[in-house]
């Protein structure tokens, strides 16, 4: 059977949709529990492909949480060899840092919902094409990445314009949370209350508020882009 390596960096930010997604094509996955101490595997030929999770660690961190040097050198095998890889926040930036770009902190954290704006050139895309041009999208982050040299941009917000882009023919860096649902928001917002009680411009009651007019949308989207993902 088809099995993917999930790199989880902290309990509360897990494969939300995509777990459903694999399950019903008959994919399975493999956590890797990095806050526990699980460490990242060296050989990872057993698997089709990684998923890269988020977490509110930040990539230059490495003093702190040593386990990302270990997914830095995972990741440069991944991309050298063109293994199937998806990024998610986090995930996307470390994807971007291995393949030689930079990560750095944004001009204000983009946290709630926002919209995203497709690049022309995701309309070749293999997986983006069967996005809408414009779409809303479930954000928590303060740093964002530059796009890899020879990479393919693929989305962008307002506030970072850097939303999303493709490594050869396989590998995708995402920022926004395409995997989320209502529960998953609600509990980010109870986890990260600490982080949210500092942000005067972010309100986390309209964030739930605004949830059902956006949740379901979003949930077709992400259904849309696993379809192309994992074919």
């Amino acid at each position: 059977m088809s099995e993917f390596l999930v790199l989880q960096h902290i309990e509360c930010e897990d494969l939300g949709t995509i777990a459903d997604a694999m399950s019903k094509r008959g994919i399975g996955y493999k956590y890797v529990r990095l806050f526990d101490g699980e460490p990242v595997p060296v050989e990872t030929s057993r698997y089709t492909g990684i998923i890269i999770l988020g977490g509110p660690m930040n990539v230059y961190e490495e003093d702190k949480y040593p386990y990302l040097k270990d997914e830095d050198i995972l990741i440069k095998k991944a991309v050298r060899n063109d293994v199937p890889v998806l990024g998610i926040c986090l995930g996307g930036q470390l994807i971007a840092k291995a393949a030689g770009a930079r990560v750095h902190k944004g001009t204000k954290k983009e946290i709630g919902w926002y919209k995203l704006t497709l690049t022309e050139e995701s309309r070749q895309d293999k997986v983006f094409n069967a996005l809408p041009h414009e779409l809303s999208v479930f954000q928590w982050h303060g740093d964002t990445f530059d796009i890899p040299e020879g990479a393919t941009r693929l989305a962008g917000s307002e506030l970072f314009p850097n939303q999303a882009y493709r490594i050869g023919s396989r590998i995708y860096g995402l920022q926004f949370h395409l995997e989320v649902t209502k529960e998953i928001i609600n509990q980010w917002i109870a986890e990260y209350r600490e982080e949210l009680s500092t942000l005067d411009y972010i309100n986390a009651g309209r964030i739930i508020s605004n949830t059902p007019s956006y949740i379901d949308n979003l949930n077709r989207c992400a259904s849309l882009f696993y379809d192309k993902f994992f074919e």
